[in-house]
């Protein structure tokens, strides 16, 4: 792919796309109160604890997402190599013990009254760096020792780290974001389908001789006949969905938010579709694919391949992560602890998502004036109609004239009298 001109970041950025981050965020905030109020009150006797802490990660969140696409994305490219080393330390700070413990796996970091997710941010580090490298490897994206190899080593050493977490629907995200960006930078597909099946292969690995993995996956099978322990919260969480039917039961109606575990985070999408109904889950829906829409657009329309990856990959992340989270809770994936972009309660994710929001609008200031700008281009020109060449052969061709009977010479056509345009001046 041909290296296009680089300019300074300019022009305005995607207003559309702004607008529906910042709406999911507002959202956001309020599926919260409504589905933590319970928990809220008999935890921490505040009703409105979650709500507060949510709506200061929000204004912070659309602060990250504002500041952040006003520079240049370009800058970010000094920065690929410092950033994903230092999402690797947290990383590797939270596996040797560092960590702090949260529903059976260390996810998180203390500092001070600040709980840092690393896996959260090494979804972030891992696009910038992917889109540095294969920007400037673009020429030797094909070979494997240069355009395959070193990528997929560094995903698979963040995997590693977020499987010893243990987070394994973040190292499916990683898995998932590297494919995606190799596969638009124009890797070799036989290269991509191997690292594929070799992917599938130990992710079968992890889940059958891992005991708790394999315990959960049998139960997500036969949820009727675990409902009551490890099945237990999918099929409250599929219930909730069930309850909504069509309208839903109204904005803070819900009930399943005295049974369902973490309705407030990984589980919010249940408690919106009990509350607004089959409406609300479509609107949500149609709220992200809006933004993998643009997401798109603002890639084809980039200025270079630099920012056509970052896009690419941002929009990937907003998309699969959303889809997978929706996935387990109506119970069609099993149970993987990512949280829905934008919407579920928790700093870490909310403001990574703001700051990887930022950097797709950079990349999309301008998009409006150079797609505005583009040349249209001229249709060929048709060649004219049989009837057409034939009426136009028989009116102006000059035709010999019959011969005389006689044996004289045939006589001369007179000559054709010279129109306007062919009268000299």
């Amino acid at each position: 792919m041909n290296q296009r001109v680089v300019r300074r970041s300019g022009g305005d950025l995607d207003v559309v796309l702004a607008a529906a981050a910042i709406a999911l965020v507002g959202f956001g905030v309020v599926m919260v109160y409504s589905s933590s109020v319970i928990e809220a009150t008999t935890v921490y006797r505040n009703a409105q604890h979650f709500l507060i802490r949510q709506a200061i990660f929000g204004a912070a969140a659309i602060a990250v997402m504002l500041i952040v696409s006003s520079f240049d994305y370009h800058r970010l490219r000094r920065l690929a190599y410092p950033v994903l080393g230092g999402v690797t330390l947290l990383l590797v700070l939270s596996v040797i013990g560092l960590g702090h413990t949260g529903g059976g796996a260390a996810r998180w970091l203390k500092l001070g009254p600040i709980q840092v997710q690393p896996s959260e941010a090494a979804k972030l580090a891992l696009i910038v760096w992917l889109a540095y490298s294969l920007e400037k490897k673009r020429e030797l994206v094909k070979t494997f020792s240069i355009g395959m190899l070193p990528h997929f080593l560094v995903a698979g050493l963040l995997m590693g780290l977020c499987l010893m977490q243990p987070d394994f629907g973040g190292a499916v995200v990683l898995l998932f974001l590297t494919f995606t960006l190799l596969f638009v930078a124009g890797a070799r597909l036989g290269y991509l389908l191997g690292v594929l099946i070799v992917g599938a292969v130990g992710a079968a690995w992890a889940v059958r001789f891992t005991s708790y993995r394999y315990l959960r996956w049998l139960a997500w099978l036969d949820m009727s006949q675990h409902r009551a322990d490890l099945a237990y919260q999918p099929y409250q969480s599929v219930l909730s969905f069930g309850s909504g039917e069509l309208g839903g039961m109204g904005l803070g109606s819900g009930l399943q938010v005295l049974y369902l575990p973490e309705s407030h985070t990984d589980f919010i999408s249940a408690i919106i579709g009990e509350e607004l109904g089959f409406v609300g889950i479509l609107g949500l829906v149609a709220v992200y694919l809006l933004i993998v829409a643009r997401g798109v657009r603002a890639a084809l329309a980039a200025r270079d391949d630099y920012g056509m990856y970052l896009a690419f990959g941002i929009s990937a992340l907003f998309g699969v992560q959303a889809l997978i989270n929706l996935g387990v809770a109506m119970a069609m994936l099993p149970t993987k602890g990512l949280t829905l972009p934008f919407v579920s309660y928790g700093g870490s994710s909310l403001l990574v998502s703001a700051a990887a929001m930022g950097v797709l609008l950079s990349v999309s200031r301008g998009n409006e004036e150079r797609i505005a700008a583009r040349p249209a281009v001229a249709e060929p020109a048709r060649p004219p109609e049989a009837s057409a060449t034939v009426m136009t052969e028989a009116g102006f061709a000059p035709r010999e004239a019959a011969p005389d009977p006689g044996g004289g010479p045939a006589p001369r056509r007179p000559a054709r009298p010279a129109r306007p345009s062919e009268v000299p001046v």
